[in-house]
Order: C-alpha cells, then structure tokens, then sequence
C-alpha cells in the first residue's frame, strides 16, 4: 500500500505529476463518454429511430437528443447520492470502483439493441461522472498544496477538455466510419486503461473518517450553495443548448459536410482546453469577477453566432470564444462551491458535475423543443442567450448577498462594546 499523503510536500513533484495525468485521463474517459454522442446524433437518429429519421430528419435529431439528456440526469442524479454514501471511503478505491462502473456501462451503451435501452444505459453509465470528478478534484487539491485549489480542479478537468480536442473528434470519425457502437466501445477502452493508470499512479488517500451523510446533506441548507448550482445548472445551459445541435448546424446553417463536425469539434476543443487553465488562473486570484466577465464573454460569443452562424468564419470564431469562456467558469464554479459549502466538502466537489449537467439536460431539451416546434437550427442559440442572461443575473444575486453579509458582520463588530483599557501607571 502506498503510504497516505495530504499534500505535496511528502511527494516528489513527478511523482504528484503522474497522479495528476492518471486522475486527467479519467476526465479525458468522461468527456469522450459524454460528448461523442454530441457528433454522432444524427447517426444515432438514423439507427435508433428509423422510422422517424425517414419522416424527419429534424424531429429523430431532436428525439436523439435525449440520449445526451439521459446521460446529463445521470450525472445529476449520481454526483450527491455517491458523494454523500463514499465520503468516508479510501479515496482511490473509490475512484477505481468508478472507474469499473463507467467501462461496464459503456461497454453496455454499445451494445443496447433499442434506443429505450440506450437511453437507461446511458443513464446509468453517468451516475459516477459527477463523483469521480468531485473525488479526483479533492485529490488533486491535496496534492497540490494550498493557494492552488483552483488550478488541481483545473488540471483534472482537463482531460475533460482535451478529450474534445483529441478524443472527442477522433472518435466521433471512427463512429461515422465504422458505427456509434464501435465509438462507445473505443470509450469503454479508455476507461479500462485509467484504471490501471489510477491503480498504479494515484497515491493512497483516506477518506473523511468524520463525514457522515447528515453532515455531507448539510450543504443543501445553505442558501450560497442553492444560488451557486443555480448559476452552473442555468447559465452553462446557454453553451450545451447549442453544443448538442453542433452537428446540424454546421450542416443544415452553415452549409458544411459532414465530414467537416469532426473539425469544428476540434475548434471547441481547442477553446474548452485554454479556457479551463485560464479559468483556474482565475478561480484563484479574482474569483467573482472572473465569473462575471466569463459570463459577459459567453453571452457576446452567442449574440454573435446566431446573427453569423450560416458564415464559416463567424461559426469558428464564435464557437471558439463560445467554449473557452464557458470552460473558464467550470473551476470558477467548482471553486465557489468548495466556498460556499464549507465542511460539506465532498458532496461540493461533485455537486458542480451536477449542476453542469442539469446544464447538459436543460439546454439540450429546451434546444430540442424549440427545432422540433419549427424553428430552426438557430433557435438554440435564441435559448443559450436567455440561459446565460439569467446565469449573469443569479451570479450579481449571489454576490449581493456576500456583500450585505460581509457590512453585517462588520456593522456588528463595530457596535460591539471594546474592553476598556487599563491606564493606571504601571509600578516600577
């Protein structure tokens, strides 16, 4: 067994290197796992739902989408419940236990034969993603020390990014050539390889002896921590409402090739890998305002790519602003929650996955209703800019309330009667 540590210093720095790069490619797993569907929804439509893709093409695409959506509830569903029951457990144990439920699901996603089934697979496969992240991130934290909280959840993150750079594009080519079912099972692979990666690279942690479910629940009652998921599940909704319909988009609007997704998932890729370092960058020093000039950069990308998405360079250049600013945030949040949150701290660093998620799930359904109502292709883009809006506004609410807290407190420290001091002259 490897002996425990609770920070860098008992480490050598490559040895904290290597644990990072094993605990990043379960994230690069998790973002191939998540967002190949992305590229493959029509495919997927055109297999699932024959007899709806013949009728309409635009109407399968929307139903497809569910399959993002299921998977999203998943996250949402399994990030708290698994946070809160494993908080006491070893922390790599936990993780290679995850690590076994994301290849048996996936492996399970590929081989459903009707697109019920897909969908409960699917639904399944997620439930660990938000606790394998929570737990990752936690390990990371540790590792690297304190001041450098929000640049460990960044590095883990990070295969989650570059899997859209890499995993993300590679696979959903060999999805288009050879099959969806291949592409799930190459993710599958992926996730067998981290897990010996994690088991032999990942130093012992313990778990909290002290956390108990009450005391992980605890967190529910704090209003910050309500605001906080509210600002991940409403405002990041604005980026997957258009992410999940990419495909059509560049297809149906901008008039592309098929052949062309793979390359416009590389593009967001690029923007989710150099958002997610700038967003630790930022977590770290500035975090509020960080969030806030995120947000302002994400609802500018998407104004721009509605009114310019049927031209090539207006597509790239607004989904490449699109997803780095959006990627930015998810430490930044990460980070507010482990704030907000105080001792409830693992159920805080998965509840992000989960926020992002109900993200996922809402931009993608309310994305979908507006395509199959008959608007188009753009009006997910419509849906993103209102999501993000309200994300800005809950973010200046939240805010508020630390800063009326904060001259409370102060108020308070002000009124309250001093010691009186002691002026007798002192006997020499």
């Amino acid at each position: 067994m490897n002996p425990a540590t609770n920070g860098p210093t008992q480490l050598s720095s490559a040895r904290i290197r290597f644990a990072l790069l094993a605990l990043a490619m379960g994230g690069f797993g998790i973002g191939s796992s998540e967002f190949v569907s992305i590229g493959l929804l029509p495919n997927l439509a055109h297999d699932l739902l024959p007899a709806l893709y013949a009728a309409s093409p635009s109407n399968a695409n929307a139903q497809a989408g569910w399959v993002i959506s299921a998977y999203a509830l998943g996250v949402v569903v399994g990030a708290p419940t698994i946070a809160a029951l494993a908080a006491r457990l070893p922390r790599k144990k936990l993780l290679l236990w995850l690590l076994v439920a994301f290849a048996v699901g996936t492996v399970a996603s590929a081989l459903a034969p009707t697109f019920g089934l897909v969908l409960l697979a699917r639904f399944l496969t997620a439930l660990p993603h938000g606790a394998y992240f929570g737990i990752a991130s936690l390990v990371a934290a540790s590792l690297m020390g304190p001041g450098n909280r929000g640049k460990g959840v960044a590095f883990v993150l990070s295969g989650l990014t570059i899997a859209n750079v890499i995993g993300v594009p590679l696979i959903t080519w060999l999805g288009q050539a050879h099959g969806w079912r291949v592409a799930y099972l190459v993710v599958a692979a992926i996730f067998v390889a981290t897990f010996v990666a994690v088991a032999f690279l990942v130093p012992w942690q313990a778990g909290n002896p002290a956390a108990t479910m009450r005391r992980e629940l605890r967190a529910f009652t704090r209003l910050q921590v309500w605001l906080t998921l509210a600002i991940g599940a409403i405002g990041f909704g604005g980026f997957f409402a258009v992410y999940t319909y990419v495909a059509p988009i560049v297809t149906e609007i901008t008039g592309l090739s098929s052949a062309a997704v793979p390359l416009v998932l590389v593009l967001v890729g690029i923007g989710m890998t150099i958002g997610n370092f700038v967003g630790g960058w930022g977590a770290d020093r500035n975090l509020k305002r960080f969030m806030l000039i995120a947000f302002g950069v994400v609802l500018v990308g998407l104004a721009v790519l509605y009114f310019t998405a049927a031209s090539v360079v207006g597509l790239l250049v607004s989904l490449l602003v699109i997803s780095a600013a959006c990627s930015a945030l998810s430490p930044a949040i990460q980070t507010r929650l482990m704030d907000v949150a105080h001792d409830s701290q693992s159920i805080a660093a998965a509840l992000n996955h989960s926020a992002l998620n109900m993200a996922n799930a809402s931009g993608a359904f309310l994305g979908g209703l507006t395509i199959a109502a008959g608007f188009g292709y753009l009006s997910p883009i419509a849906v993103g800019v209102a999501l993000c809006i309200a994300g800005i506004a809950l973010s200046v609410l939240s805010f508020g309330i630390d800063r009326s807290r904060s001259r409370r407190r102060a108020a308070t420290r002000a009124a309250a009667p001093r010691e009186p001091i002691d002026t007798a002259p002192v006997a020499l």
